[in-house]
């Protein structure tokens, strides 16, 4: 299929910003509504009132939303405001035009694509986890085509009854994820039974004596079992990074045995949390404990403090989910003592942690922390959040400075290989 111009792929004149701030607006309002409606029982007699006031405004966004989903279909990526940002929008697009329509050509259905080798590959077993992860993109980028295809091979061809041992991790976020996006965009029931037939299917692994869950699970026969090469531990990022996409799928359901699941785990993490909130990578599903290994802001421990944030945000940040902004503030003074710079430059970066011995590694998926801080600074008091945004700011811009350094340091050895290998073949 070859690649089609942005205008030649939607039917409508542009809509105003106000309108795509409006839909924000809807979407992240009803999320909010509807969690602390979903969670009423644990209000108290004098709550009844504001909940009777907040049934009435959820009926209004209810009816909100419907009209805007009416009308996004239509509508073109190109406003008519600052001429960069319509140039910065019409690039982002064409990029995703272009990588999509080389998906659909070399590797529809499968999860991944090459892109040197134009080959298919299946590295989440098959799933179609890049077609389900762009769903959501697709249908707010206005491409109603390409979202009409992946949403017939859904339909068609997405089976999740496979004897394949399945990460929980991956699975949640990448299909579960995507399915739930796909729903509240085009309120398409398809996508929601998708998702909890794929999410019943990883239940099994949270059956285990302490409710943590394990890492991998066979999506046919329920069995779960963790990692060889983690020596029989679930990892801290894959066993508590579920919050997000189990809670929303309880809500669309209204089955409270996914937001049960992943919940307790996090209870039970509130009950024995250390006083620096830095846990090792490495836990027990058996019996519940650490063990002593790694600590970091990285690989197998990032999205852990990840989604302690976001699941307050989720919560509307009400008392039902205080536990975990409580959490996560003892998380981020145990980052800042993690924290140290170079010298001379003084960059700032995150360290990682072994017992009482720190580590001078910041590894790459640490990187996302100065957003986190960024993100969580508006929970804090005036002159907390100042300091937590100065610290991301610092780390944000101590990473572009090493990034320059390293492009730097490469460069200079390609030019000395470079030179090198051209006085040697001079002297030959």
């Amino acid at each position: 299929m070859g690649k089609k111009s942005a205008t030649s792929l939607t039917s409508s004149s542009p809509p105003s910003l106000w309108r795509r701030y409006r839909l924000a607006l809807v979407i992240i309002s009803l999320l909010a509504l509807t969690w602390l409606l979903f969670d009423h029982q644990s209000l108290t007699l004098e709550d009844q009132v504001m909940v009777s006031r907040l049934n009435k405004e959820l009926t209004i966004l209810k009816n909100q939303l419907q009209n805007v989903r009416k009308q996004i279909r239509g509508w073109s990526i190109v406003e008519e405001d600052d001429p960069v940002n319509v140039e910065r929008r019409n690039a982002v697009r064409d990029a995703m035009i272009h990588a999509w329509t080389c998906y659909e050509k070399y590797a529809w259905g499968h999860d991944e694509l090459q892109p040197q080798t134009k080959d298919a590959t299946d590295s989440f077993g098959g799933l179609g986890a890049t077609l389900v992860d762009s769903l959501d993109t697709l249908y707010i980028m206005g491409l109603d085509q390409q979202f009409q295809r992946a949403r017939e091979w859904v339909a068609s061809s997405l089976d999740f009854n496979k004897n394949y041992g399945a990460s929980v991790f991956e699975t949640t976020i990448r299909v579960i994820g995507g399915l739930l996006s796909a729903y509240d965009l085009s309120e398409d029931k398809l996508f929601l039974d998708k998702a909890r037939d794929i999410a019943d299917r990883l239940l099994p692994a949270w059956d285990t004596p302490s409710g943590i869950p394990y890492n991998i699970i066979n999506l046919m026969y329920g069995d779960a079992h963790n990692p060889k090469w983690a020596g029989g531990k679930s990892i801290l990022a894959d066993a508590a990074s579920e919050q997000l996409e189990f809670i929303a799928l309880s809500q669309r359901t209204k089955d409270p045995k996914y937001q049960q699941k992943v919940e307790y785990v996090i209870k039970e993490f509130h009950k024995i949390f250390p006083a620096d909130g830095l846990l090792p990578i490495y836990l027990d599903p058996h019996t519940g404990t650490m063990s002593k290994s790694k600590i970091t802001f990285g690989a197998l421990g990032d999205s852990f403090y990840e989604y302690l944030l976001k699941a307050w945000i989720q919560g509307n940040k009400t008392a039902a989910v205080k536990h975990y902004r409580e959490m996560w503030e003892t998380s981020m003074e145990g980052l800042k003592s993690l924290t140290r710079r170079t010298t001379p430059s003084s960059f700032a970066y995150i360290c990682e942690k072994i017992g009482n011995s720190l580590i001078d590694k910041m590894d790459e998926l640490a990187c996302f922390a100065p957003g986190m801080l960024a993100l969580g600074s508006s929970g804090y008091d005036p002159g907390q959040a100042e300091k937590m945004l100065s610290l991301a700011e610092e780390v944000i811009l101590s990473l572009h400075g090493l990034v320059i350094i390293s492009i730097r340091e490469h460069l200079q050895n390609w030019l000395r290989r470079t030179i090198t290998f051209s006085l040697d073949r001079k002297s030959l």
